[in-house]
């Protein structure tokens, strides 16, 4: 996705909010027919969608769950506890209404190929589910000689997202798409299906429903804990890294989301920052302490941003010249930092001139 267009919001229609839990909802988002071109996406990508709420901007990443052959632009939301969109877009997100969106963002994306016969790995826990389902329902959709096989993690059945679509893949794809259902707070026949989805269990249940040597790629998506516990457990079982595909969508246990700082207007500079952006270059003062998306938005630069904790990666942009340090990268896959991609929430000037390209692709 090119960052000329990523940075921009424009109004999306709802088309319709599909019930999925007590606490979830699907919704079914509907571009400008002129606009459709910026909102296609690869499964596994998110959209960044705003509202302003007690009259302040909140600003959320959430997972695109439609497959490609889908026809719809649709994504999951799960309530959290104090979530302020999550809270509105369950309860009084209604069909007709209008939501502010950018275009698709994401590196966790799934590419399918009509010729492959190979064996890809979904592991879930929550909402996690989200990008893992657009992922199965393209591969299954599109690569006839391919299986999917999906474990997923939640506390009860009644919290089980998307059920209902996946018996549907369940029954459609009988010989090629395995899912099973871990819970932690309600019984099951198999005593190995009851519990958390932990490195124990998953080492314990994969190997019976793909051998490990046969994954050709593993997508992992879920709670702090969930990407860890399921890449150990894959690394255990041999899985070559480069195989092993993560997203994460709260932080790492006991990393904090960091609060957006202003510094003071006559607070002294410690850098200068040359910010590209939509094809323009401007140079603008760092305060000692700013990252480098804080000092772009105390600038008045429209910068992209959403979860400011190091996770949803829209803040990403490249590194030309100078450098910085990262306090924490939940997103950034291996590739893109060896080429200088860098999280602007999480930079911090480590030279007296640093420059950053976020139109980098």
């Amino acid at each position: 996705m090119n960052a000329v267009t990523g940075t921009r919001f424009h109004p999306l229609s709802v088309a319709a909010v599909e019930r999925l839990t007590d606490e979830a909802v699907a919704v079914t988002l509907l571009p400008p027919p002129e606009l459709a071109p910026l909102y296609r996406f690869l499964p596994g990508q998110y959209l960044t969608v705003r509202r302003v709420i007690d009259g302040e901007e909140v600003r959320r990443s959430y997972s695109i769950c439609a497959g490609l052959d889908d026809g719809a632009l649709r994504i999951g939301i799960k309530r959290v506890p104090g979530g302020r969109f999550s809270g509105w877009a369950t309860t009084a997100l209604a069909a007709g209404d209008v939501v502010e969106a950018m275009p698709p963002e994401g590196s966790f994306v799934f590419r399918p190929d009509a010729t492959a016969a190979r064996t890809v790995v979904g592991i879930a826990a929550g909402s996690g589910i989200t990008p893992i389902l657009a992922i199965a329902r393209t591969l299954l959709a599109r690569e006839p000689q391919s299986r999917f096989v999906l474990l997923y993690g939640n506390r009860s059945t009644a919290d089980v997202m998307f059920r209902a679509a996946l018996d549907d893949l369940k029954d459609r794809h009988l010989a090629r798409f395995t899912v099973l259902h871990v819970l932690s707070r309600e019984a099951s026949e198999l005593a190995a299906l009851h519990g958390r989805l932990d490195e124990a269990r998953i080492r314990a249940l994969l190997p019976g429903l793909a051998p490990p040597g046969a994954i050709a790629a593993a997508y992992l998506c879920g709670p702090a804990g969930l990407p860890e516990a399921a890449t150990a457990a894959l690394l255990g079982l041999g899985v070559a890294p480069a195989r092993i595909h993560v997203e994460r969508f709260t932080p790492a246990e006991g990393a904090p989301i960091r609060p957006p700082e202003r510094a003071a207007a006559d607070a002294p500079t410690v850098a200068r920052l040359r910010l590209t952006l939509d094809g323009t270059t401007r140079e603008v003062p760092m305060a000692e302490g700013e990252t480098v998306l804080e000092a772009g938005l105390r600038a008045g630069i429209d910068v992209p941003w959403s979860c400011r904790g190091g996770m949803c990666c829209t803040c990403r942009a490249r590194v030309t010249a100078g450098a910085v340090e990262m306090d924490h990268n939940y997103s950034l896959q291996p590739w893109e930092t060896e080429a200088g991609f860098v999280l602007t929430c999480q930079s911090r000037p480590r030279t007296p001139l640093v420059a950053v390209d976020y139109d980098a692709v």
